[in-house]
């Protein structure tokens, strides 16, 4: 008996290679949901050694069980909503959220339940931005009508507005809910930029086929630059009124580098960039409190038990830190004045060391460049320049208190994204990630 052995001529096509290589490689969600596990952990575990190292009750492990909510949650609807969206976003705003509510939970305790709830406000307005409309049309449509709407209630605050604290410029509105404050000026980031994304991109044609040559600079004519200048002019001008002048002076540099991106004119960044320090001069002649934190910064030794006193606690809390900390709950960060909010930064340096100031960092430094990977993989140009200002916006002000602490750059009052305590900003921040969710998941879809 024989047996007669036939061969079968195998053929790979190159659709069959892509299909092969989309279910080798791990899916957005997957990737996602494993990332998110690693930040749970981190937080738990952050959490318990609070508890155990302060000798507090198990029950303060509840913030642990929202976040832990606010992300399986976050993690289900984006799965079912933005399959092709980055898969890194949410996990790094979670876990930087996270580390936050570790934070907040060592530096004031009575504070958590508000961060909480902020918190799951911002996964709640996340998830409603990822549930509208994906091509983003309504954001550029109205530009005018939603930055019209954010001045008026900046302006609001200017006549009815409160501080929390009792003193200082009256930046907030008080909700009616318990001691819940909304600080406008917030949401004026993300109006401006998305008012600036969608002006630029439908008169992109103009930027340089007009143009005006002042020396070795070629601007864009004024029929351009007036409509976006008085805008943005009225935001400024009503934030220098409120005495607002960390968020001014984001918001010029965030002006200067969407105009740079749009353009693509490096003489008008250097320019504007030269307007911002004669402004700076004149700041520090018109407003006490700026002329206050440049001689901080230049000297703070000088008055270090009075005006400088919070930054000089700062330097040398995260000069205690060492290379890995104090401990989590070990160290003294509560001899800074309004540590959880201005200093968190430098909390962070003295309990978790030099290596959580990296981590913090890198986080972030993540976020933005994969911000900026969607703005430079974005086919469509407002959707290219939303990307990039929303980014832009996040680092700016993350390397701006960063460098405030750390006595790098004079001290601007913002908050570090996502740690701080705050609910107007952790709130900025959240849709600010839903945001960047939907682009991603746009372009991703349409590659």
């Amino acid at each position: 008996m024989q047996f007669e052995s036939t061969e079968e001529q195998v053929i790979i096509t190159p659709d069959m290679l892509d299909e092969y290589d989309a279910e080798a490689l791990p899916q957005p969600g997957s990737r996602e949901q494993r990332l998110l596990i690693l930040a749970g952990l981190f937080v738990l575990v952050n959490q318990v050694a609070l508890v155990l190292a302060r000798d507090r009750s198990v029950l303060d492990l509840w913030p642990v069980g929202v976040w832990i909510a606010c992300a399986a949650v976050g993690h289900r609807a984006l799965e079912r909503r933005l399959r092709d969206r980055d898969p890194l976003l949410f996990p790094l705003a979670m876990f930087l959220s996270g580390w936050g509510l570790n934070l907040i939970s060592r530096l004031v305790p009575s504070f958590m339940w508000r961060q909480s709830l902020w918190l799951v406000i911002g996964t709640a307005a996340l998830l409603g931005l990822v549930a509208l409309p994906g091509d983003l049309r309504w954001l550029r449509r109205y530009r005018y009508t939603w930055l019209i709407a954010g001045l008026v209630v900046l302006a609001i605050s200017i006549l009815i507005g409160e501080n929390p604290s009792g003193g200082g410029p009256r930046l907030w509105i008080w909700l009616r809910l318990g001691n819940i404050y909304y600080q406008p000026s917030e949401l004026l980031k993300i109006l401006l930029v998305a008012f600036l994304a969608s002006y630029f991109a439908d008169h992109h044609r103009f930027i340089h086929a007009d143009t005006i040559r002042l020396g070795p600079v070629r601007i864009p004519s004024p029929a351009f630059l007036a409509p976006v200048l008085l805008m943005w002019g009225i935001t400024v001008v009503v934030l220098l009124w409120q005495r607002d002048l960390g968020t001014a002076t984001l918001f010029f540099v965030v002006f200067l580098l969407m105009l740079y991106v749009a353009s693509g004119q490096t003489s008008l960044l250097v320019a504007g960039m030269a307007l911002l320090l004669v402004a700076g001069v004149v700041a520090y002649n018109a407003f006490d409190v700026v002329a206050l934190r440049v001689d901080v910064w230049a000297n703070p030794w000088a008055t270090a038990d009075t005006e400088a006193y919070q930054v000089v606690q700062s330097l040398m809390a995260v000069s205690a830190g060492g290379l890995f900390g104090q401990g989590i709950g070990q160290g003294y960060p509560l001899s800074i004045p309004v540590v959880h909010s201005d200093f968190a930064f430098a909390a962070i340096g003295e309990e978790w060391g030099l290596l959580g100031l990296i981590v913090v960092l890198v986080a972030l430094a993540v976020i933005v460049t994969r911000g900026m990977r969607i703005a430079i993989q974005t086919r469509q140009t407002f959707r290219a320049l939303l990307a990039a200002g929303l980014s832009m916006t996040l680092g700016l002000q993350a390397l701006m208190i960063m460098g405030g602490v750390l006595k790098l750059l004079p001290l601007t009052g913002v908050t570090l994204p996502f740690v701080s305590y705050g609910g107007s900003s952790l709130l900025t921040s959240f849709a600010i990630i839903g945001l960047l969710l939907v682009l991603s998941h746009v372009e991703r879809s349409a590659a």
